[in-house]
C-alpha cells in the first residue's frame, strides 16, 4: 500500500508523540540543562532476555574514529559514550560525557567532564581521553573519514577536568559535531594499538564488548555499573544478514527481535503479523548520486552528468519502489538540514532532453559507465537507475562488493572507483556543513570533484555564526553544484525498521540506535 508524504508525516508525528509520552515523560529542554541525569543504581532492572538485531552488513569497524556508516555505529555507539547528546524527543543538544560547557570567546570553548565515568577496564574517563579522541581524528595519518567534520578544531587540550577546544574560526557546527564524538581511552588505545583496539574495543558506554565472530555476529553485554543507570536489556547480539528476505524471515519467525534495512515491500507482511510492528520516521539522510569528475571517465563532463540527472524517474522510484517512504529533493540535502534551499530547481525527469545533452557532449552512440555498490544499499533503486539510464543510451555496469570493500574503494585517494556511485548520507548534525563539505569539497576523502568557488562558499559558511551569512553562502554553494553537477539529490530517506511489538523504542532523524533506550513491554 502506498503512503503519501502527508499521511506518513502525520503517522510519524502521532507515533512520535505517543512514544514520547510513554517513554520520555518529563524530558527537560535547554542548551546546557542536563536532561540525562544519572539514575541511581538499581532504579532499572536488567531483563535477562537477549535482544537480537539483524543488520544488513557486518560492522566495518568498531573503532569510532574510523568508519561512519550505520552498520558500524549501530554497534559501537553502544560501547562508547559521546561527548554530547541529543534529546531524542526534541533534538536539542544536551549533556553527555561533558556535563556542562561554555563559550569563552568566538573560537574558544570549555567543556566540563563528568568525574564519575569509568571505562570498562576500570580506568577513569578524563578530559585527557576526550582531547585524545579529537586529536586522533585530526591526525591525517590516521585517515579518519570523519576528519572533515572536525577539522574546524585547531586544538583540543585537557586542563584538569576540563576539555579546552579552540577552533580556527568561529564554528556554528562545533556542538552538533561533538554530539557524534565517541570518547576512547587514551591509555588503552596507545598500549593496544589501533588494530587491537578495533578487535577488542573498550569504551565507557552502556554496553561492554563481548565477542566478534567475523562474518557472523557481534555480542555486547550490559554495563551493570553504567554511570547513567543500569540498562534494561541484558545483552544484545548484532547478526550480519545481507539478504533482506532472510532478515524479514528472521523477524517473522521470532529469530530476530529487531531488523534494520527493511524494504517498503516488506511493510505489508510485517504489519499483518500481530506480534510485529513497523517503525518509521523521516530522517536527515539524503539518497544521492555522486559523479567522478576527477578520473578520466565520461562523468568528467557536466553535460553527461546533466543528462544522467534528467534521465532518472525520481517520482517512480519514490512511489513505486519506496511506496511513499521517501520525499523528493532538488539538492544533496534534506529539509531537516540547515542550509537547505527550496529555491534550487534541481532536475526534472526529461529523457528526451537527456539524449540531446549526451549528443552535445559528443556521445551520439551512448556511453558505458561503472556504478560501484554494496548490499547495504537498496539494489532495487540501483537497478531502477540502471534501467532509466539505459533508455537514454547510458549502459550502467553495476559492480557490487561487500560494504567494507566498497568504502575502501570510494575513499581511495586515487579516485579510480568508477563513474557513478549511489549513496545514502547522514552527518548526524542536521547542517549542510556535514554533507556538502565532506562530499564535494576539494581533497576530502569522499570527494571526486574540485571547484575553488564552491570550496570558498562552504568554507565561509562554516566559519561564521551569522545564520543569514551562512544561508547566503550555502545558496551560492548549491547553485554551483546545480551548474557543475558533481552530484544530485534523489530523495529524503525514511528510516524503516521491523520489530517485535514487545519492544518500545523511539526513532530519531539521526538514526541513532542506542540499546539503552529500548524497553521490553512487560
Amino acid at each position: 500500500m502506498k503512503a503519501s508524504w502527508r499521511s506518513v508525516q502525520k503517522t510519524a508525528v502521532l507515533v512520535f508523540g505517543l512514544l514520547c509520552i510513554i517513554a520520555l515523560a518529563g524530558c527537560s529542554v535547554g542548551k546546557q540543562a542536563d536532561s540525562n541525569k544519572p539514575q541511581q543504581q538499581g532504579e532499572a532492572s536488567t531483563d535477562s532476555r537477549k535482544l537480537v538485531v539483524d543488520l544488513a552488513n557486518e560492522a566495518a569497524n568498531l573503532d569510532p574514529g574510523l568508519q561512519y556508516n550505520f552498520d558500524s555505529y549501530a554497534v559501537y555507539r553502544n560501547i562508547f559514550d559521546n561527548l554530547l547528546r541529543r534529546d531524542p524527543a526534541t533534538n536539542e543538544i544536551t549533556a553527555g560525557v561533558a556535563e556542562a560547557w561554555k563559550q569563552d570567546s568566538p573560537t574558544e570553548w570549555t567543556f566540563t567532564i563528568r568525574d564519575n565515568i569509568k571505562f570498562h577496564n576500570g580506568d577513569p574517563l578524563t578530559a585527557e581521553d576526550a582531547a585524545f579522541s579529537i586529536q586522533r581524528i585530526l591526525d591525517k595519518e590516521f585517515l579518519s573519514p570523519q576528519y572533515a567534520n572536525f577539522n574546524m578544531i585547531a586544538s583540543a587540550e585537557a586542563e584538569g577536568n576540563e576539555l579546552k577546544i579552540t577552533t580556527n574560526e568561529p564554528s556554528p557546527t562545533l556542538l552538533a559535531q561533538l554530539v557524534n564524538l565517541s570518547i576512547v581511552p587514551k591509555k588503552y588505545v596507545e598500549e593496544a594499538g589501533n588494530e587491537q583496539f578495533n578487535l577488542k574495543p573498550v569504551g565507557s558506554g552502556a554496553y561492554l564488548f563481548d565477542s566478534w565472530a567475523k562474518g557472523t555476529n557481534i555480542t555486547l553485554k550490559a554495563n551493570e555499573e553504567y554511570w547513567d543507570g543500569k540498562p534494561e536489556v541484558a545483552a544484545v547480539e548484532f547478526r550480519f544478514v545481507p539478504d533482506r528476505a532472510s532478515r524479514v524471515a528472521d523477524l517473522l519467525s521470532g529469530k530476530a527481535d529487531f531488523v534494520a534495512g527493511v524494504s517498503p515491500d516488506d511493510v505489508e507482511s510485517i504489519q499483518s503479523n500481530s506480534n510485529l510492528q513497523i517503525i518509521s520516521t523521516p530522517t536527515e539522510r539524503i539518497a544521492f548520486l555522486a559523479f567522478n569528475m576527477v578520473d578520466d571517465t565520461p562523468t568528467k563532463s557536466t553535460a553527461v552528468n546533466q543528462a544522467i540527472a534528467h534521465g532518472i524517474n525520481y517520482d517512480s522510484i519514490i512511489e513505486s519502489l519506496l511506496q511513499g517512504y521517501g520525499e523528493r529533493v532538488t539538492q544533496v540535502l534534506t529539509p531537516l538540514s540547515f542550509g537547505y534551499d527550496p529555491s534550487i530547481s534541481g532536475f526534472d525527469y526529461d529523457p528526451e532532453k537527456a539524449k540531446e545533452l549526451l549528443k552535445e557532449a559528443g556521445y551520439d552512440n551512448g556511453i558505458t559507465v561503472d556504478l560501484p555498490t554494496s548490499p547495504s544499499f537498496d539494489q532495487r533503486v540501483v537497478q531502477a537507475i540502471q534501467g532509466d539510464l539505459d533508455k537514454i543510451g547510458i549502459k550502467v555496469n553495476i559492480v557490487s562488493t561487500d560494504h567494507a570493500t566498497f568504502l575502501k574503494k570510494v575513499q581511495d585517494p586515487a579516485r579510480k572507483w568508477g563513474s557513478i556511485r549511489y549513496g545514502i548520507w547522514s552527518c548526524g548534525c542536521m547542517d549542510a556543513d556535514g554533507t556538502l563539505l565532506p562530499l564535494f569539497r576539494t581533497d576530502t576523502i569522499w570527494s571526486s570533484y574540485s571547484n575553488p568557488e564552491f570550496d570558498q562558499a562552504v568554507d565561509a559558511a562554516r566559519t561564521t555564526t551569522d545564520e543569514a551569512a551562512r544561508l547566503e553562502n550555502y545558496k551560492a554553494a548549491l547553485n554551483i553544484l546545480q551548474q557543475d553537477v558533481p552530484g544530485i539529490g534523489l530523495y529524503q530517506h525514511f528510516a524503516l525498521y521491523g520489530a517485535s511489538n514487545k519492544l518500545q523504542w523511539q526513532p530519531d532523524p539521526q538514526e541513532n540506535f542506542f540499546v539503552k533506550d529500548i524497553k521490553w513491554v512487560k
